[in-house]
């Protein structure tokens, strides 16, 4: 390990897989000089290529690779589990799996597409983030590298959404997903903070990825958010990324329980 990096530990990061925000995420951990690196989604095609990616820009990286579903509370229990198991602890959690769902009002929303978007968003946020606080409290801290500053035991970071804060129409579902997961990221902060463990999250804007341009008719759906915010462009999930690192390092080691918005000024036009 250099003693240069910021991330001396273990780095574990949900919905790795694909040209997302999880995926950038790992990218950003690799590049910054993080060794041992745990991810995880549900396609193994798509975990694969986010693994030959984090050994190109670092050839010292060791990953982690296992398909699963961040629903299934068995597969993320085991998951975690086999990462304390390989790497000894987890040191930087990122949740970042998370779906979106159809464009409807609540009376028109079936509940199996209520219960689809809260069993990923919400509870399998909520599923990742317990086991991972169940690790970070049997390890020892990790030290400071800064002088004065106490060690942290681990550090999570839960992806929700500037939805979360002010919603959008006929996305009910989707935004009280996201509502409760800053919600519970607040909590967790409180309970855990004696732990000396720090939760945080991170409420991205209109970031470019496939959720959001997979489609022309997808981007152009999106183009009117686009212009609320006063930077009139999306976001690239690299400053995500970034803002999501900024948390999970000691650099951020007097912030708890924060959501900070990454959304080009959305939500305050």
């Amino acid at each position: 390990m250099s003693p240069a990096t910021l991330f001396p530990g273990v780095a574990v990061i949900t919905g790795a897989g694909g040209i997302g925000i999880g995926a950038h995420t790992a990218f950003a951990f690799a590049a910054e000089g993080c060794t041992r690196i745990a991810i995880t989604d549900l396609k193994a095609d798509l975990l694969h290529q986010t693994t030959e990616k984090i050994k190109a820009l670092n050839g010292s990286a060791e990953v982690l690779s296992v398909a699963g579903d961040v629903t299934d509370s068995e597969f993320v229990e085991s998951f975690m589990k086999s990462v304390v198991e390989k790497f000894g602890r987890i040191d930087y959690a990122v949740n970042c799996a998370g779906i979106l769902g159809k464009d409807q009002r609540s009376g028109e929303m079936d509940i199996s597409s209520f219960d689809a978007i809260n069993n990923v968003n919400y509870r399998g946020c909520w599923i990742s983030s317990r086991a991972q606080l169940q690790a970070m409290v049997q390890q020892d801290p990790l030290p400071s590298s800064k002088p004065g500053r106490p060690g942290s035991r681990g550090a999570i970071v839960n992806i929700a959404s500037q939805l979360g804060i002010v919603s959008r129409p006929n996305a009910p579902a989707y935004c009280a997903s996201k509502a409760a997961v800053i919600g519970m990221t607040r909590s967790d902060a409180i309970d855990y903070s004696k732990d000396g463990i720090r939760v945080n999250c991170v409420c991205p804007g209109l970031i470019k990825t496939a959720m959001t341009t997979g489609t022309k008719e997808l981007a152009e759906l999106m183009e009117p958010a686009v212009q609320i915010a006063p930077m009139e462009r999306m976001g690239l999930p690299e400053e995500v990324a970034d803002a999501v690192l900024f948390l999970c390092s000691e650099k951020a080691s007097f912030v708890q329980g924060h959501a900070m918005v990454v959304d080009g000024g959305y939500i305050i036009n």
